[in-house]
């Protein structure tokens, strides 16, 4: 069953979204070379926990951490652990707040240091596609406009889409329906109206679309072992513009201060 959301809804929702988006600043102002991926998920849930909500990944069907945290060539779910970023890796964080009882989720996929060039590239394309997506996420269109205009992005450069894996809605639950591929016909699939809200979120791989499940029952890697990128807003759906509930701008704030000489600031 689809779950439309009210107006009082969405609006817990987009506080959820701001905790989640802030919490995502903290965690991009931490990634750097000799960090490990324990670190920031330890941050992420001290942040979220500190603003009165909750990780909502934590426990979730027996999830032990509060961040998914994905390098190379790992898709998605990958545990926090002991690994250490080192220069030239890429890795995407995926993380889910809970505030008021409604969920909000969003990923974010980085460089370490200096990366490949073609590497590079298919961050940049998969967080494009993205927004590609996001712009057909209006009413009256189709799930399959949403989803064959992110396939269309990303094939159109050479990449491929995961087919496993998709996005979702979401409110009271971290996961409704329906579900959100990132693949798909145009004019096909479900009519989408005002109030719907969706997690949409690429999973773009560098080589092949196959993935392999590891054997601790979560971790998705790409079969070829080829760098794979994922990027993630929380949206809802409106009747000319899908209106994006989480942001980046923490992120990407959180970046270009990590850019700057030293002793400079960022003015916004």
């Amino acid at each position: 069953m689809i779950l439309y959301k009210t107006e009082e809804e969405i609006e817990l929702i987009r506080a959820s979204a701001q905790v989640l988006a802030q919490a995502h600043g903290e965690v991009a102002g931490m990634i750097r070379e000799g960090i490990t991926t324990r670190e920031l998920d330890k941050r992420a849930e001290e942040f979220i926990r500190d603003h009165g909500a909750q990780p909502s990944f934590k426990g979730y069907n027996g999830f032990p951490s509060s961040l998914c945290i994905s390098p190379n060539e790992v898709v998605v779910h990958g545990f926090p652990g002991d690994f250490v970023l080192k220069s030239g890796d890429v890795i995407s964080v995926d993380c889910g707040v809970k505030l008021n009882g409604y969920h909000s989720d969003s990923a974010y996929t980085y460089p370490v240091g200096d990366v490949k060039p073609e590497v590079k590239a298919l961050l940049e394309a998969t967080k494009e596609s993205l927004y590609v997506g996001i712009e057909q996420a209006i009413a009256g269109n189709r799930m399959g406009d949403l989803s064959f205009a992110i396939q269309d992005y990303v094939e159109k450069r050479g990449y491929s889409v995961v087919r496993e894996l998709v996005g979702h809605g979401l409110g009271k639950s971290l996961h409704e329906k329906p579900d959100v591929p990132n693949y798909g016909k145009r004019g096909s699939g479900l009519k989408l109206q005002s109030g719907l809200v969706l997690a949409i979120e690429p999973m773009v791989n560098l080589g092949v679309k196959s993935v392999v499940q590891e054997k601790d029952g979560w971790t998705i890697r790409t079969k070829d072992r080829q760098p794979s990128a994922h990027f993630e807003h929380t949206v809802v759906i409106r009747q000319n513009k899908a209106e994006i509930l989480t942001s980046f701008a923490y992120i990407e704030k959180a970046l270009q201060q990590q850019q700057q000489p030293y002793g400079q600031t960022v003015v916004d």
